[in-house]
């Protein structure tokens, strides 16, 4: 039994720092109140290029939304801060959160992975929630309509803010 003790230890640590064993499901194993900060970033650099970023957070107990857009039409990116063309920020209801958190619901989250390949847009999705431990981060949607609802309702956020 003492034998396993040093072993047992050294197991738990491992396990601390390593991030997701396998997939966690938002609405299960992520529930609401553990969600601190969403990312999701398109970008095309092609010809009339665009870069869209939507971010949820909570700051100082308060939800929060964040949305920036660029455009440079008629010229290839990436577009930079000078071609922003709509940049805002506005707290959120509790009701406006909940709306969120049930586009997030079903998803999941895994760990951070690196990628070699190019050409791609996004969008690039990660949540950040209490025990993502720095690299459970990376969210894919439940389902494209999912995804269409998380962008509907930030494109009635962006209407909100004005």
């Amino acid at each position: 039994m003492k034998k396993l003790l040093p072993f047992a230890i050294c197991m738990l640590i491992g396990l601390v720092f390593a991030g997701c064993k396998g997939e966690r499901i938002v609405g299960k194993d992520v529930r609401i109140g553990d969600v601190t900060d969403f990312y999701y970033t398109y970008e095309n650099i092609n010809f009339n290029a665009t870069y869209q970023r939507y971010r949820f957070f909570l700051e100082d107990g308060e939800y929060r939304f964040f949305h920036e857009r660029r455009e440079r039409p008629g010229d290839y990116g990436p577009a930079t801060e000078e071609d922003a063309v709509s940049v805002g920020t506005v707290a959120l209801t509790e009701e406006e959160w909940n709306s969120f958190f049930e586009c997030l619901k079903d998803g999941t989250v895994n760990n951070r992975s690196e990628s070699v390949e190019s050409g791609r847009s996004g969008p690039w999705t990660y949540l950040y929630w209490k025990k993502d431990r720095g690299v459970c981060q990376e969210f894919t949607f439940a389902s494209p309509e999912a995804q269409r609802a998380f962008e509907e309702l930030a494109a009635k956020l962006c209407e909100k803010e004005g």
